[in-house]
């Protein structure tokens, strides 16, 4: 109710401490980018960015974006730079819509997409309308997989190069310490010896890039590494502001000789990072060598306010009305209220602790107890609908229609249902034992793949308009 919105902006506003928060349910659904921004907006007007008790920014040790580059200025999102074959749909940071991959197979032309690298992934489930991916996956021409695992993806390909065990490998967390609550750094060493000759997935992609560019199946892996950090290094010892400018590429190379691959990219990333010792200058700053000696990891300390430092905006300030974003609001001024709907349903997403995606349901300590695919309905709706709790419902989209078990509940808002994602473990071909004894249902067959965000390319994974019948 509007009532209940004011209310809860006043209490922001007049709160000596508070913070909005959002992430995947407001970023995948057809508004995400504004929904996004928005969220921003009431921290930065309720006074709440980049404060104790608000919305702040941590300084992770390695590998930040954030981090790199002359303090307080750079390049800002660019977009658009590229556009796909088909449909036209703009690059965003570098990437295209996944939504569009199936047509970029399945339509003719010199420049159609003829062969595909996944590493882990499973876009097979997780792309809208994932029936026709699957189909248009069969019309590649050549199709290498790196994964643990035959699945409803690696299926379709002709070569699956398996990786090392996750305990065979060592790891260092790139992405979580950019959205941690309190800044700290860790690395943690393989737990198992490897398998004598099972190559690292690194040097498989290493040697899978040496195949693309023409150097064959013997292409020199130890060559490629090389040329790899010595980018690296190149690119940090000529910038103005990295903690390593103007010192010799051959010394900085020479302290690092002694790694290999990612271990050797990470070292370095923490030498020359914000925390390091940036290679002799700052003894007591961070290395590998630190890390592995403090297995623990190293607390960094608290958050602190980071505002200008941290930004990369042309203009060294917060740009809080970028004029893409503000030309969507038009769009969403045309959006039809939920109450005009006529009785019509939306679906959402959603997942459990036990569930990361796809991954965890061939993993049978996490497969126990109750059923978790089943569609959420609120009681109004079921009765509405003539659902029985345990029954099976049909749901129906524009792409595509599944079957799945009734759980009537009234932690759902009425007009609205929710099937997990991640699920759909009945491909015939796949081998997952454990998580085809309990499928469910691919809840992207439903979702459409012409429905995106147009700011940001993602696809529209809640708020798809269905029909409910019960079976």
């Amino acid at each position: 109710p509007s009532e209940t919105i004011r209310e809860l902006a006043r209490e922001l506003a007049t709160a000596e401490h508070a913070v909005v928060y959002g992430r995947i349910g407001t970023c995948t659904q057809a508004f995400g980018t504004v929904a996004s921004w928005l969220v921003d907006v009431c921290n930065v007007l309720s006074g709440n960015l980049d404060e104790p008790g608000g919305a702040m920014f941590p300084k992770a040790a390695a590998l930040a974006a954030n981090t790199f580059g002359a303090p307080g200025v750079g390049q800002g999102v660019r977009t658009g730079r590229r556009h796909s074959r088909v449909r036209g749909a703009p690059e965003v940071q570098g990437e295209l819509p996944v939504a569009c991959l199936a047509e970029e197979i399945e339509s003719a032309g010199d420049d159609r997409i003829r062969a595909l690298i996944t590493v882990a992934g499973n876009p097979a489930l997780s792309t809208p309308n994932a029936t026709r991916l699957q189909k248009a996956l069969d019309q590649l021409e050549f199709m290498v997989s790196l994964d643990l695992y035959l699945n409803e993806t690696t299926q379709h390909a002709d070569v699956i190069l398996p990786g090392r065990s996750p305990l065979e490998d060592s790891h260092f967390d790139v992405v979580f310490n950019q959205f941690a609550c309190r800044n700290n750094v860790r690395f943690s060493p393989p737990v198992f010896e490897a398998v004598p000759d099972h190559p690292e997935e690194w040097e498989t992609l290493l040697r899978l890039a040496g195949i693309v560019n023409g150097q064959g199946p013997d292409a020199d892996i130890e060559a490629l590494d090389g040329l790899v950090i010595a980018s690296q290094v190149q690119a940090a010892v000529g910038a103005d502001a990295s903690p390593i400018h103007g010192r010799d590429a051959g010394e900085i190379l020479s302290e690092l000789a002694n790694r290999r691959g990612p271990e050797r990219v990470i070292d370095f990333a923490l030498r020359s990072g914000p925390y390091g010792d940036a290679f002799g200058a700052r003894p007591d700053g961070l290395s590998l060598a630190r890390l592995e000696a403090q297995p623990h990891g190293i607390d960094l300390g608290a958050l602190e306010p980071r505002v200008p430092e941290l930004l990369r905006t042309p203009s060294g300030k917060i740009e809080l009305a970028p004029e893409p974003i503000l030309a969507d609001l038009d769009r969403l001024a045309e959006v039809q209220p939920a109450a005009s709907r006529g009785g019509a349903l939306v679906l959402i997403g959603r997942r459990s602790l036990r569930s990361n995606n796809s991954w965890m349901h061939n993993i049978p300590v996490l497969m126990t107890g109750k059923p978790r695919c089943t569609m959420h309905v609120h009681p109004s709706d079921a009765q509405r609908l003539g659902l029985e709790a345990g029954a099976l419902a049909r749901v129906t989209s524009r792409a595509g229609s599944v079957d799945v078990p009734v759980e009537v509940t009234d932690a759902i808002m009425p007009g609205v249902v929710s099937i997990p994602h991640g699920w759909g473990h009945d491909q015939p071909e796949s081998r997952l034992g454990v998580a085809a004894e309990r499928p469910g249902v691919n809840a992207n067959v439903l979702t459409d793949e012409f429905e995106l965000d147009p700011l940001s390319g993602n696809s529209v994974l809640n708020g798809v308009p269905v029909s409910v019948q019960a079976l």
